[in-house]
């Protein structure tokens, strides 16, 4: 009995720290550094998310997130929400960050989630988050005949981002530091193995 309540209480936490790092994603989102080219804090909300929760629970966040948005809710950045932003010309960057994801918890998986294996799932899952979304944008939004024309895109949808990027991923490894010390022992145990 005791068991089936341990179990119970690991189940409803990982709901409340799932939900919770939902909300962190969006929240991150709406924070838009003012730059040349701006740029949000959203991958370093998903970033924190597979840090913490781990590659299971982080990808079901990003999942969630991009639902709440499709369904309406003002989760995107701009507080936008609607399928509509989905099917715009950086849609494809936030469906990227599914593949995002799911790389980080396939690598972590295979690399017993050690530091190295953190950083290559997180650097190979911008990759294909770029990839994805650049090739969306390229397709769907331009009219690109040769690949000589492929240099100004790469100019606005790729480089701007790169070090802002890389700058989140480590603030989150660093984040992670602090903060996963904090987590209850048994979500820890679980963590681990997702």
């Amino acid at each position: 009995m005791s068991h089936k309540k341990e179990s119970g209480h690991n189940r409803i936490l990982s709901m409340v720290y799932c939900s919770l790092f939902t909300v962190i994603i969006a929240l991150c989102s709406y924070i838009t550094i003012p730059v040349v080219i701006p740029f949000t804090l959203q991958t370093l909300g998903i970033f924190l998310a597979l840090e913490l929760l781990g590659g299971k629970k982080g990808t079901f966040c990003v999942l969630l997130y991009i639902l709440l948005g499709i369904v309406g809710v003002p989760v995107f950045s701009g507080f936008r929400g609607g399928l509509g932003v989905l099917l715009s010309n950086t849609g494809g960057y936030i469906m990227g960050f599914i593949f995002l994801a799911l790389i980080y918890w396939g690598i972590t998986r295979l690399g017993a989630c050690s530091l190295w294996s953190r950083i290559a799932g997180m650097l190979l899952g911008l990759i294909a988050c770029y990839s994805f979304g650049t090739l969306w944008f390229v397709f769907a939004y331009s009219d690109i005949k040769n690949m000589s024309e492929m240099i100004p895109v790469l100019q606005i949808c790729i480089l701007p981002f790169i070090i802002p990027d890389i700058a989140k991923m480590f603030l989150s490894i660093g984040l992670r530091k602090l903060i996963y010390p904090a987590l209850p022992e048994q979500f820890k145990n679980r963590q681990t193995k997702s």
